[in-house]
Formats: structure tokens, sequence, C-alpha cells
């Protein structure tokens, strides 16, 4: 473990508010050089909004902003941040979709102009790639917007750790993995720890406590704004870790869910494109199913197939119910912007809520209120813009939009991205009733304690069904001996 040094950044009481909501408190916060910092907290507890002061993407209310010691309160900004080592991955990723990979590279680079800035633009983020990634086949020509999620997160991380004519001090890695499978989230945390080793300093914040637990030299945890617990890493356990975010987690036993196979006719029947011997996901009333595998190896598109088979005729495809689908990719396929929480929540349910063809606006308010406080979504008035929630708040939104409308089928694509730990059991609890109940979910997760919740896992490998584990038979290390070996 990497021995503490004088403080690189001091965040000194700082203090931000939006509107009537107090996102940070008089916040303290010291990182070092030579150090992994954990940030943890619940969904609003001010963990992004602190890194964004810290990245200079926003200006703070009140407190100082100290970096290698030199006050920059009132100067500081992206620029600043840059100029010191700055850089921060975000959890809403910032990559400018119409551009190059080689492009976006070049954005954080001015150094690289002039001719042949291309080339040597697309050598220094493919350089970067092949350290943290390796056998990444990204290409430096790629447009970003065609990229996979998990791909943009890859650019993005790589983009931040790359060096051209400044060094790189400090990377804050906001939620890094939720978009990535378990390969190559190892490959990243691995090389954070690579980074710490040699005098770099990493902020890494995530809902996934193990990462933290593993990877953190020292751990800040957040609670409404405030710092409410700061030690060593080695200090905490898992539990206290959970007591200390103030959350109350329910423990579930390995058989939280019973395997069970249903007989008659299934409401859901698809045959992956090129699948050999006719093997296909099954899907019967009440089942919650799994979808595993490393990550861009054909779930997503599975369950986009079967999505778009609740609406009309798709080869291969066989639906016997109206489905909502939760996307894990919310700002491309998931959230409307610059709509209301609200009208994001309710848009699936509108045509129960028209009186002479027009919306109820007190149905509508009434019923986007009852899901707020069903899910948790930490808001004030339901009528606030969307985009003024956190990104875990948003894809709570999402959820409910889809529990909340009529559809007897639930396709989820990995949608617990930047989800607390708290939210987390509720929505767990939540899908089994649901299923008790006769509502049949698909759920592509890269999380191996999410599978635990199916009742049986379909493993996809190069865009093909490996193997389909009943719950009983389910382990970590036969989800990922058939995710690279294929099974007969």
């Amino acid at each position: 473990m990497s021995q503490p040094s004088a403080s690189l950044v001091h965040l000194d009481r700082v203090a931000k508010s939006f509107g009537a909501v107090r996102a940070l408190a008089s916040v303290d916060l010291q990182i070092a050089a030579g150090r992994c910092l954990g940030l943890v907290g619940h969904n609003g507890a001010g963990k992004s909004t602190l890194m964004h002061i810290l990245a200079g993407t926003l200006a703070t209310d009140s407190g100082r902003i100290l970096v290698d010691g030199l006050d920059l309160t009132g100067s500081y900004g992206v620029a600043g941040a840059n100029a010191h080592g700055i850089r921060c991955v975000f959890q809403e990723l910032s990559l400018c979709p119409n551009l190059s990979v080689a492009e976006n590279a070049r954005i954080m680079h001015p150094s690289l102009r002039g001719f042949g800035w291309r080339r040597r633009a697309a050598r220094l983020i493919l350089d970067r790639l092949d350290a943290i990634f390796p056998g990444h086949g990204i290409a430096a020509d790629a447009t970003v917007g065609d990229l996979s999620i998990a791909r943009r997160q890859m650019v993005e991380i790589a983009r931040a750790f790359s060096v051209s004519d400044r060094p790189v001090k400090l990377v804050i890695l906001d939620e890094p993995t939720s978009s990535l499978d378990a390969v190559l989230a190892g490959q990243l945390l691995a090389h954070v720890r690579a980074f710490v080793a040699e005098g770099g300093a990493v902020v890494l914040i995530s809902h996934l406590l193990g990462e933290i637990l593993s990877t953190a030299d020292r751990i800040v945890v957040m609670r409404d704004g405030k710092v409410v617990a700061e030690r060593e890493a080695f200090t905490f356990s898992r539990a206290t870790l959970v007591e200390s975010m103030g959350s109350v987690v329910r423990e579930t036993s390995s058989g939280a869910a019973a395997s069970k196979r249903l007989g008659g006719t299934p409401l859901v029947a698809a045959i992956p494109v090129g699948q050999d011997g006719g093997r296909g996901l099954i899907a019967h009333r009440g089942e919650i199913v799994g979808l595993a595998g490393l990550g861009g190896h054909g779930q997503t598109e599975m369950l986009l197939r079967i999505f778009e088979g609740a609406g009309r005729r798709v080869a291969g495809v066989s639906v016997s119910a109206p489905a909502a689908i939760v996307a894990g990719d919310r700002q491309t396929d998931g959230v409307f912007p610059l709509w209301s929480i609200a009208e994001n929540m309710t848009i699936a349910s509108l045509a129960g809520m028209t009186r002479h063809f027009l919306i109820e606006p007190a149905q509508e308010k009434a019923m986007a209120e009852a899901w707020r406080k069903r899910m948790g979504i930490r808001t004030d008035d339901v009528a606030n813009p969307l985009l003024s929630l956190s990104g875990g708040n948003q894809q709570k939104v999402l959820f409910a939009r889809a529990l909340s409308s009529a559809a007897e089928i639930i396709l989820m694509d990995d949608p617990m991205r930047g989800v607390d730990i708290g939210t987390k059991q509720d929505v767990y609890a939540m899908l089994r009733a649901e299923a008790d109940k006769g509502r049949t979910f698909l759920w592509y997760t890269t999380e191996m304690d999410e599978l635990k919740h199916c009742d049986h896992v379909y493993v996809f490998r190069d865009g093909r069904i490996v193997v389909d584990l009943p719950r009983s038979q389910l382990t970590e290390e036969k989800v990922l001996q058939s995710s690279f070996e294929a099974a007969a």
C-alpha cells in the first residue's frame, strides 16, 4: 500500500446549493498523492456535486479550493483543473458522440496540433487503451456515438489517464465500472492501483462496495451533503461501511430466488441470430430470467429484439404480452432530458390518465408523487426538471416508468448503473414481489450478486446462448467459464 504524502488537493468547508436544495454543507476533503480515496454514499449524498467542483465544472457557493498548496478559489475552473493535472471521468459520460475516438482525445490535449495531429492523437489514446484494457478492439477512427456504452466508458477512462504535455496527478472516477463487465472492471482497478503506486492520486466513487474495499486506501462516507465518516479502508468491513452510509441492508440468503421452471406456454421465446442447434431463451409468467456473460456479446441486442417483437412480428421471436424496457444507457435510450421528472415517469401510462382525449394533470401528478415516494427519489417536487436529479435518481425514474405501466414483461438492460446499495435492495425486493404476482422479468446484468436474484440465467458468448444455468447451479466460476468457453 502506498504511503500517505502531503495533501495534493484540499477542499476546505465547501458548500453548494441548488435553489432550496442543499447539496453540500461545509465539506472538508483532503486528497493525497500516492493514495486512492474511496468516496461512498447514497444517491444525492453530494458525491458527484463535490467532484464537479473539484473538476472545475461547478463553482462553490462558499469555501476554499487549494491545489498544491495554492488557494485557487475564485479563479478555479476546468482549465485550472487541467493545468494542475486533475482529470474527471463523469458518471454521465462527456464524450462528443459525433466525433471520432482520436478527435475526442484531442479535446483534452490542445498541444496535439499542426500537421499529423490526428495520427498523434490516435496513438496517444490507443496506447492508453492498450495499457488499461488489453484487447479492447476499439479503433481510433471509430465514431464515438456508434460505440456501445461500455466502450464509450473505456474511451473516456483512457482519455483521462492519457498524458501529453502535462502530467496527470489526480483522476476522479465517478462510477467508472458501471457499464463494464467483471473482466474489464478488474483491468481498470488493477490500473488504478498501479497508477497510485507510481505516485498518482485517484478518487473512486462506486456503489459496488467490494470495489471500494479492495481498491481504496482511505474511505470517505457522505450523507445529506456532509462527510459522516473518514478513515483508512482496512478499518471498514462491508457491514460497517453500509452502517456508516445510514443503510439497513437486508442480507439475502443464497436461496432467495429458488429456481423454477413453469409449465405451459411461455410468454417469451426468442432465438439469437445465428444460434446453432436452435437453443433459445424461454421465459414463463412470474420468472426472473438473467442474461449474463461478458459485455457486448449479444445480451442487449436480445432484449431489443424481444422488445421489438412485443409490438410486431420479428423473426425468431415470440412475445405474447406487452413489454416495457429499463435502459442502462439512460442518456441515449432512456430519459427525455428537457422534460420534468413527472413527465418522464408517467409517459408509459398516459393512456389510462386521459379524459376526452386530454391528459388529467392531477392524475399524472398523483401517480408521479406516489412512485417518487415508493422509489425514494430525492426531489422536493416532481415538476422539477429531470436533470436536477443525480444519475442514480434518474435511473429510479426509469424503473418507476416501467413498473407503473401495464406491461407484463419488463426488460432490464443492466439498469442498476449508479444506484446506491440501499435502493438496489429495495428494487430487488420489488422485482421479486412483482414476479410473485405474475410479472416476468428479463434482466441483463454485469453484477454477479444480481444474477443470484434470478430463477435461471442464460450465459451469452459471441452473440449466442452457450448455457442455461438454473439457480441451484449458478456460480461465478461457471458464468465466467461459460463466457470464455462455449458449452456443448
